[in-house]
């Protein structure tokens, strides 16, 4: 095994399930046969005790579950099956309470990210797994994480300044994936106004070219992609706005000059019907490409938040997430569902392997 292999994943917030479901999906593991687990060469970047406490949290008796230190992320590739390796990358100065939004946090957290992302990028690790934080404790961290909306925001600055290039010229994209039903966003945390600004000609087509580069190495092929309008019934040949006729339309045509396999645009309220993978056979396409963040998001969260997964594509790294939030609400009980964490482990080691 090689330090290569190893996957980070990021605790989250502290206050919120991103540590106890990280603890539940190394507790399944510890039931199954070692070469079947999803955790395999994974390790918590995070701080030791939160992780102890949570491994408290959903193996009471400790009969399962144990948690150890780490010096170096190539020791994850080396541990046993029921344990939890973490190495010690931030340190939080107390327990602090489940559910409550903190500055000390969120800076926690923004740390444990900025650890990964900069692991990563110098090839330390193989991927990250980050668990979900909350965006207000993120902000009330103050400098340098009120700057960022989250996760996707910070790994882009981080990935420019390694690059050392401006945060413009490191063009991302979100794509929440299921087993039925891929979607990529044209743009992500903005307002509804921005994101209406945000349609243009440049990045609807810089998505279209980051989806196909990503699919692509993810399917082993050239993937098929079915584009959203903006609009009402995609516009309705101009009756409903002009966004798909000047815009979209053209952006298409160039990507298909390329070689990209794009069709569309298609009325938003029936893509993900036709993409949607059927019992019997895949969708219409393998990715729809959307407008902006809810037309985008709304139809593979209501299918379920157990096995989304969020990707962040256009990074020089492997980034997954689970499709959910820090469920304040619940943290501590040890109720979380660890599903779609456990999918977006699982997602990572399909993009490294």
């Amino acid at each position: 095994m090689t330090q290569l292999q190893a996957i980070a994943i990021t605790p989250g917030d502290p206050c919120g399930i991103g540590p106890e479901i990280i603890a539940k999906a190394f507790l399944q593991d510890a039931q199954v046969l070692h070469h079947t687990a999803i955790t395999r060469h994974c390790f918590v970047a995070g701080d030791l005790h939160l992780m102890e406490r949570a491994a408290q949290l959903i193996d009471p008796a400790g009969q399962q579950l144990r948690v150890c230190l780490i010096q170096n992320p190539e020791e994850a590739c080396h541990v046993s099956v029921g344990v939890l390796p973490v190495l010690q990358v931030a340190k939080l100065p107390s327990a602090l309470p489940w559910g409550q939004i903190q500055a000390e946090a969120g800076r926690f957290a923004g740390e444990c990210v900025q650890w990964a992302a900069r692991a990563a990028l110098q090839n330390k690790i193989a991927a990250m797994v980050t668990a979900p934080l909350h965006k207000e404790a993120l902000s009330a961290a103050g400098t340098p994480f009120n700057a960022f909306p989250g996760h996707t925001e910070l790994l882009q600055a981080e990935a420019a300044h390694h690059l050392g290039l401006p945060v413009s010229k490191m063009p991302v994209r979100m794509m929440l994936a299921n087993d039925e039903l891929r979607t990529v966003l044209v743009s992500i945390h903005v307002s509804m106004r921005q994101a209406l600004d945000a349609v243009t000609y440049d990045n609807v087509l810089q998505s279209l070219r980051i989806t196909h580069q990503a699919l692509s190495r993810l399917l082993g092929r050239p993937p098929k992609i079915g584009v959203a309008g903006l609009n009402p019934h995609a516009g309705e040949g101009g009756l409903f706005g002009r966004e798909e006729i000047d815009i979209i339309q053209p952006a298409i045509g160039q990507a298909i000059s390329e070689g990209l396999n794009v069709h569309g645009p298609y009325a938003p309220d029936t893509i993900y019907m036709r993409a949607r993978r059927k019992a019997n056979g895949p969708g219409e396409f393998d990715v729809v490409l959307a407008m902006y963040h809810d037309q985008g998001l709304i139809p593979v969260k209501y299918m379920g938040l157990e096995q989304g997964v969020n990707v962040t594509l256009g990074l020089p790294l492997v980034r997954t997430s689970p499709d959910h939030g820090t469920a304040f609400d619940i943290a501590g009980q040890g109720v979380a569902d660890a599903a779609s964490l456990v999918a977006a482990i699982r997602m990572a080691h399909q993009l490294i392997a």
